[in-house]
């Protein structure tokens, strides 16, 4: 959902011990026709609980971030529910959208990022 540059093994490998450890974060596989897709998490940060996924390329265009997405927030109850994405995502915008979150805000550090929000019902 941002944009950021490809970490180097050992950094991408210590990253991932990190979230693993951590209890507080939530993670989930993306799995597709028995191949790891992708993965979903979530977490707090600066009063929010966010939430993000990544699913590898040669997986786009099938819907699994939203068939993903949708099933986690059905999962989790915790709201609101937050997530930044880089204006330039329009795939994960649109995924956002089709799971029932709204823009609430923008921001700019490295990128131009939007803000957006899924309240309870």
């Amino acid at each position: 959902m941002a944009i950021f540059p490809a970490r180097e093994r050992e950094a991408f490998d210590a990253h991932w011990r990190k979230i693993l450890a951590d209890d507080s974060v939530i993670k989930k596989t993306i799995v597709h026709e028995g191949e790891v897709a992708g993965n979903l998490g979530s977490w707090e940060q600066d009063g929010r609980r966010l939430v993000g996924y990544w699913i590898g390329r040669e997986f786009w265009g099938k819907g699994l971030a939203t068939r993903a997405l949708a099933e986690f927030v059905d999962l989790v109850s915790d709201r609101p529910l937050h997530a930044w994405v880089a204006t330039s995502n329009v795939g994960s915008i649109r995924v956002l959208e089709k799971c029932g979150f709204v823009q609430v805000g923008s921001r700019t550090t490295d990128v131009e990022e939007l803000l957006f929000e899924l309240r309870a019902e």
